[in-house]
């Protein structure tokens, strides 16, 4: 279950959602089995310049190499920068976490 937070600053124009599922998508097509990527969008109060930071958040699996990486990066970026109509500088990051991350699904609590 991957992660993206999406920061932003307040004149930068795009939807979202649909930066969103570029992303979740961009993401099952390198690899199948990452499942839903939880997104979230966090435009910026203020800000000096316009800008896109994208951070997203894997499990580590073996097969989520350097390689799969750059490409993941690369392929993410094309993704994503269909949906930005303006000059806005770029940013990407990609990390994966340790052994002692939890991730699971709550199902709520028994009435």
């Amino acid at each position: 279950m991957p992660h993206a937070d999406i920061k932003y600053s307040p004149n930068l124009r795009f939807e979202p959602q649909k930066v969103f599922a570029a992303i979740e998508d961009t993401i099952n097509a390198h690899d199948s089995g990452a499942g839903d990527c939880k997104c979230r969008s966090y435009p910026a109060k203020n800000s000096n310049h316009t800008h896109l930071l994208i951070e997203v958040s894997m499990l580590t699996k073996p097969h989520r190499n350097h390689d799969f990486t750059i490409a993941l990066r690369d392929a993410i970026e094309t993704a994503v920068k269909v949906h930005l109509l303006q000059r806005c500088y770029f940013s990407l990051s990609i990390t994966f976490t340790d052994d002692l991350y939890l991730t699971n699904e709550h199902q709520g609590a028994a009435t």
